[in-house]
């Protein structure tokens, strides 16, 4: 069995050695890459001097740094994390044997119930919480921390993975994909610690909020089109027919439409509105015939070898 660790960095040089060695005494056969996405600090003399295999990503962003370590490392398991020093590397092995013994396609090591406060923040912890209940509520609810950046995936999850986001929303768009295709995937409980002196968050709360908030509506219009225009054209019905009911009424008294502006608004309002429940019934069909193709390339790549007792 091939097993890979995929750690990418943006000026993690305080942190990264430590991730490195703690993930080498963890998993001492795992092949250990880190990806730099243009750190100006020394994270690639920093990850080498500690025997990672170091790679570059010039696009800046998590997710462009996730489509490139899924296209280019071929490996039977993956384990990713990221380089802050944060999450905990003896909890590995564990999340490796659950995937490998349940033949399971992603396991996310759940942060929530760290002790420190200072690790996870009552912001962070409630924006994660919202974020994640919102996917719930729409794709399904198999995920108590949708957000975490440690996983493990098999080779039939990393190959089959689209990879369209560009920053932090990759995770939103992880767990989307395992949800929309009914892929078996588990949660364990790992320590979560507070980042190492001297080294700053990339996160920006309220940016990256709106930007993953943004990838739920685009993924909610992509993978649930029907739900989604339906939704639509219920807003614009109510809308036209709240604008059209008095101008009906009035009609109905007098004959007369003395405010036909707003008659013709309310039709477009209307028409517009049905315009959305076609347009949902037709992606509806397109995105069967996409969810299709996306499961024909997992069943393409070989499932995760057998856990040897």
């Amino acid at each position: 069995m091939k097993l890979a660790v995929l750690i990418p960095c943006f000026n993690e040089e305080k942190a990264i050695g430590k991730v490195v060695r703690d993930f080498r005494a963890a998993l001492p056969d795992a092949d250990i890459y880190v990806y730099d996405n243009n750190s100006t600090d020394d994270t690639i003399g920093v990850a080498r001097s500690a025997g990672a295999l170091v790679r570059s990503e010039p696009l800046q962003g998590k997710g462009n740094v996730v489509r490139r370590m899924f296209s280019d490392i071929d490996a039977d398991v993956y384990v990713m994390v990221d380089g802050d020093g944060t999450y905990d590397a003896a909890s590995a092995p564990r999340m490796v044997g659950k995937l490998l013994s349940e033949r399971l396609d992603m396991v996310v090591g759940s942060r929530l119930n760290t002790g420190s406060a200072k690790a996870f923040r009552a912001g962070h912890h409630f924006g994660n919480r919202l974020l994640t209940g919102t996917v719930a509520w729409i794709f399904g609810d198999r995920f108590d921390d949708m957000l975490s950046g440690y996983r493990v995936f098999s080779r039939r999850f990393v190959k089959s993975f689209p990879a369209i986001s560009a920053g932090f929303e990759t995770e939103t768009e992880l767990a989307v994909h395992a949800l929309s295709l009914r892929l078996p995937v588990a949660e364990v409980e790992t320590p979560y610690g507070v980042r190492l002196a001297g080294t700053v968050s990339k996160l920006r709360t309220y940016r990256d909020g709106v930007r993953i908030s943004w990838m739920i509506v685009q993924l909610f219009r992509l993978e649930r089109p029907m739900a989604f225009f339906s939704l639509l054209f219920l807003l614009l019905a109510a809308a036209s027919l709240a604008l059209g009911t008095p101008v009906l009424i009035e009609y109905g008294r007098t004959g007369l439409v003395p405010r036909l502006p707003t008659a013709i608004l309310a039709t477009g309002i209307m028409l517009l509105a049905f315009l959305s429940l076609v347009a949902g019934f037709v992606l509806d069909n397109v995105t069967r015939g996409r969810r299709e193709m996306k499961r024909l390339a997992y069943l393409s790549q070989p499932a995760a070898p057998e856990q040897v007792e």
